[in-house]
């Protein structure tokens, strides 16, 4: 152990094993807040000093140095090593945890099945099952317009990465476009599919300011892409055999697709050629979250940030998305099997990690904004917790009585908000890992929980057909 240690020779590396500085000597009871302080006095040229994590190998550098170098070596660690220190640094702006329910919004005359905040999250809209697709005023918190269009459930709505449009798709196959402004629908119905749509998907900003392209994926387990200023279908890509249950449209050119035929299929988005077929799953695949889905969710938004031209916008969403991806842009799939797979699917078939300990079928997956976490919920009533880049088990948050349907993170990445079939929403602090904030209010089971990405508001919808709206 090192308890007669005073002082150890330490020296800093990135996440991606670039080394800062040569090996220096520090006080072995240093904690997390002092080697923030030293690292930016002696690293960082810019004005604005940022908050960093520190780590040892996994072990996070919290209480003091010594802690994690005896979690770390126990007794095998002696005063000449000299240990390697990892610094991630954290968002400059803190989201605080919501805590109360500032709007309860009746409208909908069905249970609410979607709930999402466009990219700046200025506005708020929803799917219900009553047909209808609602905007509603978030400095108000009262209703802006109801969309009617549809004949069937709306099942998904997406935003478009600038936030100019939505889409909305129901039971009977079709998909609708709206102005958010006005309520209005934008164009003919999109129609094609011959059973109900599950997911929609938009090409990301940086690779098309304009916004025009949209893919859909069907139960008649066909993927479609459509432009949505001509309101034709580009394509269809079809080799999937049962329905296609998730979609994600990545960065590279690449869009993913994952189905009740258990496989994950990588197509390339200009011309629809299958890449290649991800296997390993032993049941219907549910739920897919790519690495870089919050950057090219926000396209150029981020807190405090100002908006600028298309030219200059495709290229700062650009910027971001290099920023968030690293080298390779990772995918975590989540199937009925109970399992998750870690994927780097621009190039590899073969699965980096099989991420096993849920107990039943697995909801929802999502990356941290930072992409350093990986959050799953399931039908076995918890929530777990993993490592972004290697897909290594952390932790498991327990609190919900009932299965828990979909997360949320927060713009800074330090708190996770959970949506339940027990009818409460719960808040999660990431430094503790533990329940932050116990939010109970609806009648019956949460379907929808958002994040608002100015970190403001979060917005819950379920079976109760009412929105809530929580705040600081």
């Amino acid at each position: 152990m090192a308890e007669n240690i005073q002082r150890i020779s330490a020296r800093f590396q990135n996440e991606s094993g670039e080394m800062f500085g040569s090996p220096m000597d520090l006080p072995i009871d240093i904690d997390a807040k002092k080697l923030s302080i030293l690292f930016n006095a002696l690293f960082n040229e810019e004005k604005e000093k940022l908050p960093y994590l520190f780590f040892l190998d996994d072990i996070e550098i919290k209480e003091s140095l010594r802690k994690a170098v005896d979690i770390q070596f126990g007794s095998d660690f002696s005063a000449e090593k000299v240990v390697t220190i990892t610094y991630a640094p954290q968002a400059i702006f803190r989201v605080r945890p919501v805590t109360r329910c500032s709007a309860s919004l009746p409208g909908h005359a069905e249970a609410v099945i979607s709930a999402c905040f466009s990219h700046d999250g200025k506005r708020l809209a929803s799917g219900s099952g009553d047909t209808t697709v609602r905007f509603w005023d978030i400095s108000t918190q009262t209703p802006h317009h109801t969309a009617k269009g549809h004949r069937n459930w709306v099942l998904c709505i997406s935003w478009a990465p600038d936030g100019s449009k939505l889409a909305s798709a129901c039971k009977s196959g079709e998909i609708i476009i709206w102005n958010p402004h006005t309520g209005q629908q934008v164009g003919s119905t999109l129609k094609g599919h011959r059973q109900w749509v599950n997911a929609l998907a938009w090409e990301p900003l940086h690779r098309n300011p304009e916004c025009r392209r949209l893919a859909s994926a069907s139960k008649d387990s066909t993927i479609k892409i459509w432009d949505t200023v001509l309101m034709q279908c580009l394509m269809t890509l079809s080799s999937h055999k049962q329905s296609v249950t998730c979609l994600r449209w990545g960065g590279t050119g690449l869009i993913y697709s994952g189905s009740q035929d258990r496989t994950l299929r990588v197509w390339r988005d200009e011309d629809g050629v299958l890449c290649r077929t991800l296997e390993g799953h032993g049941h219907w695949i549910n739920t897919l979250a790519l690495s870089t889905d919050y950057v090219m969710r926000t396209g150029t938004y981020e807190p405090f940030s100002d908006e600028s031209s298309t030219k200059e916008k495709a290229e700062r969403a650009l910027e971001r998305y290099n920023k968030a991806r690293g080298e390779k842009e990772r995918l975590v799939s989540g199937s009925d099997d109970f399992t998750l797979f870690f994927w780097e699917p621009e190039s590899a078939k073969k699965h980096i990690a099989r991420m096993t300990g849920h107990q039943q079928l697995i909801n929802d997956v999502k990356f941290s904004p930072d992409t350093r976490i990986i959050a799953s919920a399931s039908f076995d009533k918890s929530i777990k917790i993993w490592d972004g880049r290697t897909g290594k088990y952390l932790t498991s948050l327990r609190g919900h009585v009932q299965a828990v349907y979909q997360i949320a993170w927060s713009a800074d990445s330090r708190l996770l908000v959970s949506g339940s079939a027990d009818s409460t929403v719960k808040v999660w602090d990431m430094s503790t890992r533990k329940l932050q904030q116990d939010l109970p209010g609806h009648a019956d089971e949460v379907y929808a929980v958002d994040w608002s990405p100015d970190g403001e508001y979060v917005v819950s919808g379920g079976k109760d057909k009412l929105l809530k709206i929580w705040r600081t």
